[in-house]
């Protein structure tokens, strides 16, 4: 029989590793088989941040694209170049910081700083597909305007 972690914590106060959970049942006599970690988006959203745009202004070497610098908690902030067409200034986004894996059904791609038609970009502003958090195509994830920037 499979239990769901998350169900065993509806009945008992748990604030312990899942692994300490197991050899506790095993210790009181039930069987654990196996822990499965089921995520509900893939990667988990590690290295995503809340961003808030501070500039936005055309690039220089393309129409459909625009520097921006993006202020995601940090000393500096970072200039993303980003081709949505909805990136506006003063909007709270979703930012893939440089290292992170984003995934794409069963592919997967990690940010890295890079030039983009001649400009440095350090991360990735991201909608809701590149996220796995729905289907919409039409840009760039816009955030409750109430959230920090630097959040996970």
């Amino acid at each position: 029989m499979k239990i769901s972690y998350n169900w065993i914590k509806n009945y008992l106060y748990l604030n312990l590793p899942t692994d300490e959970v197991a050899t506790l049942l095993t210790d009181t006599g039930l069987e654990v088989e196996g822990i499965e970690v089921v995520e509900s988006i893939k990667g988990g959203l590690k290295g995503v941040v809340i961003g808030e745009v501070l500039t936005k202004i055309q690039h220089p070497n393309a129409d459909r694209l625009s520097l921006t610098t993006v202020n995601i908690g940090e000393d500096e902030p970072l200039q993303i170049v980003c081709g949505a067409p909805n990136v506006a200034v003063g909007q709270k986004v979703p930012v893939a910081t440089v290292g992170t894996w984003l995934y794409d059904d069963d592919d997967k791609f990690k940010i890295k700083k890079g030039k983009i038609r001649g400009e440095e970009s350090a991360g990735m502003i991201c909608g809701e597909d590149e996220l796995g958090l729905g289907e919409n195509t039409d840009g760039i994830m816009v955030l409750d305007a109430k959230a920090k920037a630097g959040m996970p």
